[in-house]
């Protein structure tokens, strides 16, 4: 862009983003208001607010689903875990490249549409092939959601608002946690799980219609050129190749894809968890809290306290990332490398107190510092990538980071607790088995570590 004279120009200018190719500039903050942006950022926080409770409701229906059809925990892990991830993860590259070529929103739209109707096929289920051949559909769906999704919010975005505006998208992990914890737990108490599956997937209609009808496609709007530019198309060849050539995107993909594994495998046991080792507290409580039952009363525990501490430390990491990175980039990889090791201790004291009280209290601590990397982690490595490979970059890191944490840590976690559970018991084998992989902390420090070393270099480069 020549020298800026006017305001609009000026502002284009300070927030442009050109790939080391000489593309055009992608951002379009200046194109839209500041309404509509709030509008945008506001709706697909919704959109992922909406994917997290239909993929998360399964976690608080796993004891109900484990008894009804026969399950052990290995199962309920695959199910949970790497039926929904093996085409969420396979499924997310190809729709990013197409993402790259079409229109973001449409995507999204046919994307909501498809895991919502997936959900509530769940509910139908009358055996294990079934339910996972579902999960498989719910994952084929949401596949289609968060790449174009970061991809629009990096076009939306400036670039020294992009942590705390991809983590303010993030607080919809937490947040649909909580909703799906706490709407799936009184909803199977009340007409079983079932029921539960079948009402998580109706709200996906309206999301779809508004996805589709209201959310803009930013590429739209700009000139000529710079749509020529959007749509000259990249190849996964291409954006390995790129992508490859800078070590902070893998060593950081690589510390966020154990985190995952870390937060993920325990999450679908949680309530297991609580019902095995707490459950006569949990039951006290919820006769004490209006006599409901325990599924229900778990719910709404687990929801509020993981769901609102996630997501005050998904907002406090993004907020803290855009404010120490303006001094220093390598920040953002250094505060997740710092995080990821505080998580450990109260996530396991939470896992071997016999306090049903200070259990959940230390999951508060643990469930705030256990998202500070969220922002910043997802800035840092879509920040290295050009800006017409950026739903390329989301998608592989998704692609491994889904298939270490959504694959491979609850059947992880299910079967160390299957294995442990025979010495031990069922109680004692899942405790142990949540506590042992906490401490994947440590190579996932280790790894944003090395990330923030060549940070600075690769987001110039």
């Amino acid at each position: 862009m020549s020298k800026p004279h006017n305001r609009r120009e000026r502002f284009l200018y300070m927030n442009q983003d050109v790939s080391a190719a000489g593309a055009a500039p992608q951002n379009n903050t200046a194109i839209v208001s500041g309404r509509y942006r709030t509008y945008v950022m506001s709706l697909l926080l919704g959109i992922y607010i909406l994917n997290f409770v239909d993929r998360q409701v399964v976690n608080i229906l796993a004891e109900p689903i484990k008894h009804d059809l026969g399950l052990a925990d290995w199962q309920l892990g695959l199910m949970g875990g790497l039926a929904f991830a093996v085409l969420y993860t396979v499924m997310g590259v190809p729709i990013a490249l197409i993402a790259e070529r079409r229109s973001r929103p449409t995507i999204i739209a046919i994307a909501i549409a498809t895991w919502s109707a997936c959900t509530a096929v769940c509910g139908l289920a009358q055996n294990f092939v079934q339910l996972v051949l579902a999960r498989i559909g719910v994952g084929i769906g949401e596949a289609g959601c968060t790449p174009p999704a970061h991809s629009l919010i990096l076009d939306y975005s400036p670039r020294e608002k992009r942590g705390s505006a991809l983590a303010f998208y993030g607080m919809g992990a937490p947040i649909g946690g909580l909703l799906g914890m706490a709407f799936g737990g009184l909803v199977a108490d009340a007409y079983g799980w079932r029921m539960a599956f079948l009402i998580a997937g109706a709200p996906g209609v309206f999301f779809a219609i508004l996805t589709y009808f209201t959310l803009k496609e930013p590429r739209k709007m700009l000139a000529a050129g710079q749509q020529k530019s959007a749509k000259s198309g990249v190849t996964i060849r291409e954006a390995l190749r790129v992508l490859g050539s800078k070590p902070s995107f893998y060593w950081a993909v690589g510390g966020i894809s154990i985190k995952a594994f870390i937060s993920i495998g325990y999450t679908l046991f949680m309530a297991s968890f609580f019902l095995r080792n707490h459950g006569a507290a949990v039951a006290e409580y919820a006769q004490a809290l209006g006599g409901l039952q325990s599924m229900g009363f778990l719910g709404l525990t687990i929801g509020l306290v993981s769901g609102t501490f996630g997501a005050l430390g998904m907002w406090t990491g993004g907020q803290l990332a855009d404010r120490v990175a303006s001094k220093d980039i390598r920040w953002h990889m250094w505060g997740c490398a710092i995080a990821a090791v505080l998580f450990i201790p109260p996530f396991v004291l939470a896992m071997t107190t016999d306090s049903f009280l200070l259990a959940l209290a230390c999951m508060a601590v643990s469930s705030v510092i256990g998202t500070l990397h969220y922002g910043p982690g997802i800035s840092a490595t879509l920040s290295v990538a050009p800006s017409h490979m950026r739903a390329p970059a989301s998608a592989i890191h998704l692609f491994i980071a889904n298939l270490v944490g959504l694959g491979l840590g609850p059947l992880a976690v299910g079967a160390l607790s299957d294995y442990l559970a025979v010495s031990l018991g069922t109680g004692e084998g899942l405790r142990w088995a949540m506590v042992i992989a906490s401490f994947g902390g440590i190579p996932a420090a280790f790894m944003f570590w090395m990330a923030a070393g060549t940070l600075r270099e690769n987001m110039e480069s």
